[in-house]
């Protein structure tokens, strides 16, 4: 079940108005950096994963 319209606009509403509209920039800016960097954690995380398979491989054939 997804969210309605109106639904979606009451919960923008109710964060700037706990917020402030100041600061909602703000979180954004750092939900994408920690978005960005989890992204980025991922992507290291699959190059150490295919570095080790390699590795482990070059041992088998020796």
């Amino acid at each position: 079940m997804t969210p309605g319209p109106l639904q979606i606009i009451l919960i923008i509403l109710l964060i700037v108005i706990f917020f402030g509209a100041s600061r909602v920039p703000a979180i954004a800016e750092n939900l994408a950096k920690g978005i960005k960097s989890f992204k980025k954690g991922l992507k290291d995380e699959d190059d150490v994963d295919l570095k080790t398979d390699s590795i482990e491989k070059k041992d088998e054939q020796s």
